[in-house]
């Protein structure tokens, strides 16, 4: 559901967040705001609207769209602080918010939320806000393992989501039979009413099994469900590890111990974290670990002394390890304990494999409760309807198959849900993925070619054509051509006109003009290429082309996330989303497209070669050293011409202002 997203800094100010999180914290949920936990989606009432406007002194609070909007901002702070929680989610160390991987409970360093939601929480923590970034290139998962000819994998738990396989990748999932038999034994969920009855019955059952010796590993699915369980522990005296988010250098040594005769370890999110929890401990770790207590250093290159004390160290736990291995086996090996079910069984079943492994035994055995988030958003209403069935009292559990089988429900509920999210997101995002392909080819020739003259004069045969059909059409007569127009719009580009008198205008033919101009053009093109060394005339193309190239890109991606946003309403009219999302995606691209040729011809044309005192040629990256200038202003800021008064004007038929845009995408809007 994540895409794949390389950022660059964008220019906005971060004073904005503060100010908007000092009215979000003044806004009441119910009154002035509502949300949807389940999507966590935010939306503000009629009355939590007029709020926002009187605090923050606008008229309007939707007077600007996209992601850059006071409505946004405020939805994104919003949500910072009612759907994303402190060690949950994200976590705060050094005055900087960092992610937590919902799925492996480690940090994920280096990663930002985007659009904005990371500078809320930002500044929902008082830590100090970062500059926004802008996207410069996204890619879903499912697109970017598909630019592969050929894909596998190999994991323990992909059964669950063969269809979702079958349906993206068209890749079936084959299962490979245990090397040994399984010797798990998995008991029947425990439900509770509460979490807190749910925790005191997780304590009791630790305590049991501490009690003969069994090593114990407890899951729980965040940093704050982990240090709570961790307190409850330390009240009954009971000696454990915690393994999370905030401590996960020490993992290697917290899992070493995890197998030994009577360990407890409490962990957040088991999955993809490749442990193998060995019975009885590792030996070789834990002789590392009394060479580092005694000063040594672990790296490899010890000399001959260290190297025989550390060989008499392991073979001293591997004793200890052996003798523990058989205790522990004859106990029953490692006993898991999951505290509440993830809302994908995939994430469960790892927990669960960390016992029985290699054919040693194991058991398992998860405890829930109603106010668990899984079953509170999606299965709560049937299991209570089954607990007040059986006059199920306060703090008594209730363990049946009926139950485990309804949580198996509510979980296949949630999977299709998350499913049907990412097949949408994929439809979606398949469209721009056909996008992506041209750009990227385009981007790949302009780094890549040699000679990008061909190129630059195909590109300039296309705006021509463009232009004399906007203007001088060949169904209409030379007489009703909008003759200053064209001239116009020819200065605007090239900063020459057609030239040609009005005694010579009635025999003129479109196949003269677009010849005529593209002769100009080339004439005073040459020219100016003769002028330097040819070889950083070459580059000075490149440069130019990649520039142009990048900075629509970049400002199609926004514009294609500000589309996909309010896509969803047009079926409000008796209209498919995606189908509307499809011609106006195609039509943005095919404007796009247009843009990006006339800029490269009209800036290369307009180029100043700046002397460099004997300077080698520019460098292909760095856009500041470089000796190019342009008499034109970037496209965002150009200023459109006077729109010459003429007939009515079709919403498909070339715009008369000259910008070269379809009319209902220019001053038709």
């Amino acid at each position: 559901r994540t895409p794949l997203i390389i950022s660059g800094p964008a220019e906005d100010s971060t004073e904005i967040y503060y100010k908007i999180d000092r009215v979000s914290r003044k806004l009441s949920h119910s009154v002035d705001f509502d949300f949807e936990e389940k999507t966590r989606s935010i939306w503000l009432t009629e009355e939590g609207i007029s709020k926002v406007e009187k605090f923050l002194h606008v008229d309007n609070l939707y007077d600007t769209a996209g992601k850059d909007s006071v409505d946004q901002r405020v939805r994104q702070s919003l949500r910072a602080h009612h759907l994303y929680k402190k060690d949950v989610d994200y976590v705060v160390r050094n005055g900087e918010v960092i992610i937590v991987d919902e799925f492996t409970g480690r940090l994920m360093e280096g990663r930002r939320y985007s659009d904005g939601l990371h500078q809320a929480i930002e500044a929902k923590e008082n830590v100090q806000v970062a500059n926004e970034n802008q996207t410069l290139a996204s890619v879903t998962y499912q697109n970017y393992f598909r630019m592969y000819n050929k894909i596998c994998g190999m994991t323990g738990t992909a059964k669950t989501e063969e269809d979702e396989f079958i349906y993206t990748y068209g890749m079936s999932v084959v299962v490979i039979p245990t090397n040994k038999p399984l010797k798990r034994t998995n008991y029947p969920d425990v439900i509770y009413r509460t979490e807190k009855e749910k925790f005191e019955a997780v304590v009791e059952e630790i305590e049991k099994w501490h009690q003969e010796g069994r090593p114990i590993l407890v899951g729980t699915v965040s940093i704050e469900k982990s240090e709570k369980l961790s307190r409850m522990l330390e009240k009954k005296k009971i000696p454990h590890q915690v393994l999370n988010a905030k401590n996960h250098e020490r993992e290697a040594a917290i899992i070493a111990q995890a197998g030994r005769k009577g360990a407890v370890t409490i962990s957040t999110n088991m999955a993809g974290r490749g442990t193998d929890i060995i019975l009885g401990g590792n030996p070789e770790y834990l002789a590392r670990e009394e060479l580092t207590s005694q000063g040594h250093s672990l790296e490899f290159d010890l000399n001959p002394d260290q190297q025989n004390q550390f060989q008499q160290l392991v073979q001293k736990y591997r004793k200890i390890a052996e003798e523990e291995h058989a205790f522990v086996v004859e106990k029953g090996g490692l006993h898991v304990i999951g505290t509440e079910r993830h809302e994908s069984r995939r994430i469960d079943n790892q927990l669960r494999g960390r016992a029985g492994r290699q054919g040693d035994p194991g058991s398992s055995r998860f405890f829930l409760s109603l106010q668990d988030d899984l079953l509170r958003l999606f299965g709560s209403e049937r299991i209570s309807g089954i607990m007040d069935r059986f006059g199920v009292e306060e703090g008594v559990p209730i363990e049946h198959a009926l139950v485990t089988r309804a949580i198996e429900g509510a979980q296949k509920k949630v999977e299709g849900y998350h499913f049907n999210i990412r097949k949408t997101l994929l439809q979606y995002d398949d469209v721009m993925n056909k996008q992506r392909e041209v750009i990227y080819n385009q981007r790949r020739t302009l780094l890549t070619e040699d000679n990008l003259r061909p190129l630059v004069f195909g590109m300039l045969q296309d705006v021509v054509q463009e232009c004399v059909k906007a203007y001088a059409h060949e169904k209409t007569y030379p007489e009703e051509w909008d003759w200053d127009g064209f001239d116009r719009r020819l200065f605007d580009l090239f900063g020459f006109g057609h030239g040609i008198p009005a005694e010579q205008r009635p025999q003129a033919k479109p196949e003269d003009l677009e010849k005529l101009i593209i002769d100009r053009y080339k004439e005073i093109y040459q020219k100016k290429a003769s002028e330097v060394n040819d070889q950083v005339f070459r580059e000075v193309e490149r440069f130019v082309g990649l520039r142009v190239v990048d900075g629509y890109w970049k400002e199609q991606l926004h514009n294609m996330d500000h589309l996909r946003e309010g896509i969803g309403l047009r079926a409000v009219g008796q209209k498919d989303p995606f189908v509307e999302y499809q011609i106006e995606a195609f039509d943005m691209f095919h404007e796009m497209i247009a843009q990006i040729r006339e800029d490269i011809v009209r800036y290369l044309l307009r180029i100043r070669l700046v002397p460099d005192g004997g300077k080698s040629a520019p460098s292909r990256h760095p856009i500041q050293s470089s000796p190019v200038r342009t008499d034109q202003v970037p496209p965002s800021e150009n200023r459109k011409p006077e729109v010459p008064k003429r007939g009515k004007i079709g919403r498909n038929d070339p715009c008369p202002c000259g910008s070269g845009k379809k009319y209902k995408y220019c001053c038709g809007k």
